[in-house]
């Protein structure tokens, strides 16, 4: 299969969120993400980041232009260790929505939102 049409080679379909300028520093401490690619816009950037094998695509900026609609959006993300990760979120400005617990679902999940408004859900797979 080849992957030269997608960027970096992998991941051909990517969360896509707009977020405030402090979505970078949010993310590579809440997931231990990965900058891949930041490109400079009006404003803020174009971040590509990498958490574990995906990649989010997030624009960056505390005032959009007023041609870009912006809109929240939500990520599902696994993690080694929820409680840790829903800290980090909160030290790093986010508000919760559903603090850490056992599912009946084989899962330790966690809901948050960050400083624009995206929920992020935190989980860990916990079966066998």
């Amino acid at each position: 299969m080849t992957t030269s049409h997608i960027r970096n080679g992998r991941c051909a379909a990517r969360p896509y969120l707009f977020a405030t300028s402090d979505a970078e520093a949010f993310v590579t401490s809440v997931f231990d993400a990965t900058v891949l690619a930041r490109h400079e816009t009006p404003g803020g950037a174009h971040l590509e980041i990498a958490i574990e094998d995906a990649i989010v695509v997030i624009e960056a900026a505390d005032q959009f232009p007023e041609h870009v609609e912006t809109t929240t959006g939500s990520a599902y993300v696994y993690v080694p260790d929820v409680d840790k990760a829903y800290a980090s979120a909160l030290a790093a400005g986010a508000t919760s929505i559903a603090a850490p617990e056992d599912k009946p679902y084989d899962e330790r999940q966690c809901g948050v939102k960050d400083t624009f408004g995206n929920t992020w859900w935190i989980s860990a797979y916990t079966g066998t």
